[in-house]
This record gives C-alpha cells, structure tokens and sequence, in this order.
C-alpha cells in the first residue's frame, strides 16, 4: 500500500492524461462548489444534478474525489469516511464546520457532522459558512486536495444523547 493511501491520499486521482467521464466531471464541479464549513451528501449531488445516485457520486468521489475538497462530501448520517476519520476531522475543525460530539459509547468517540448546521443545499454561493469572517489557519487548507470520497449511507441526524460542538 502506498503513502498516499494509507495517509487519506488514497486512489481518488485519475491516472495522468486520462479524461474524466462527464458525470464524473459534474460532481467534482459541484464539490468544488461547497462553501469551506459546509457539507453535501452524496445524495444531495445526485439531486442536485438531476441523475445518477448516491452511489454513483460515491464511486466519482473514490475514483477522482482527491481533485476537489472530499471532505464537504459525506454521508447522510454525518459519520465521518471510515480510514479518514482524523485527516477530515482535521479539515472540519480548520473550516469550522459544525459537529456534534460523539456519544460516550459510540466506538473512538468520534464526532460526526452536525447535518442540520452544516448541510448546504447548493443555493447562494455568497452564503456564509458557520464561521464567516474567521481567517483561514493557512494555504493549505484548500490545495490538500488529497483523499478519495467513499460510498454514501443511509442514515439521518445524529445519535441521541449527543452535544453539537464546532
């Protein structure tokens, strides 16, 4: 197994001079469009696009998602990429994305994303993300384009008992 996939670069970059498929190109153009601090289920990119699936735009996210910020693109639940947990959570926490913290008893207490806060629903490219105004901690943080997307899940707001935090 390479650096790249064992550190969240994973296989999401398109071999050299290969052309990306058209679906392929619309999605990472709508992840592309996801404000820093906001989400979109692989769901919601299929609506907005008018075709294919949350599977589809998982399979475009795994095979080129490293092009775009693969981390605004998530699960309906808000459950965070398996394998890339902490390189997302590191992304959210930079961005300022809205979370909730993970039960006592949910297994690595990771959190998950805040849906209801963080979900963008593509409408108002000029809408403020949570934390408007704050500086971003660096450069970085928009060229790491590194890390494939994963296949979307079913699943709604997060578990009981638990606190939103960002």
């Amino acid at each position: 197994m390479s650096k790249d996939q064992t550190d969240g670069g994973g296989s999401g970059t398109a071999p050299a001079g290969a052309e990306l498929p058209e679906y392929a190109e619309r999605v990472l153009d709508v992840a592309d469009l996801i404000p820093p601090g906001r989400v979109m289920t692989y769901g919601d990119i299929a609506e907005w696009l008018g075709e294919g699936g949350p599977r589809q735009v998982g399979r475009v996210m795994a095979l080129y998602g490293s092009a775009v910020p693969w981390w605004r693109v998530v699960r309906s639940d808000g459950t965070l990429l398996p394998a890339h947990e902490l390189r997302a959570l590191d992304h959210y926490r930079a961005e300022g994305t809205p979370l909730r913290e993970a039960s006592h008893r949910a297994e690595g207490h990771i959190p998950r994303i805040d849906m209801r806060r963080a979900r963008w629903d593509g409408g108002g490219q000029a809408e403020a993300a949570p934390d408007e105004g704050r500086e971003p901690d660096g450069p970085g943080d928009r060229g790491d384009r590194g890390g494939p997307g994963g296949p979307g899940g079913p699943g709604g707001p997060g578990e009981p008992g638990e606190k939103a935090h960002t």
